[in-house]
């Protein structure tokens, strides 16, 4: 993991919750920064695309096993 990155685990929580510590973490990192979010609720997936979808922000996804990647970089 980078130094530029902000790791949010949000792994065993349920939907909202993961949604809104990948907001927590965009609201404090800088432009240019990745907030990198690991969850275990497949509703994360909808969640955190739609949202980052309105945004101006850059997201990346990946699956490794039963966890999901956000990779989320602050426009």
């Amino acid at each position: 993991m980078s130094s530029n990155q902000i790791l949010v685990d949000a792994r065993q929580m349920r939907c909202p919750m993961p949604l809104l510590k990948l907001k927590q973490a965009l609201n404090q990192a800088e432009v240019g920064q990745t907030v990198h979010l690991i969850a275990t609720d497949p509703a994360s997936q909808r969640d955190c695309v739609s949202y980052i979808d309105m945004t101006d922000h850059q997201i990346r996804t990946e699956q490794s096993n039963q966890e999901f990647h956000f990779l989320v970089t602050k426009s």
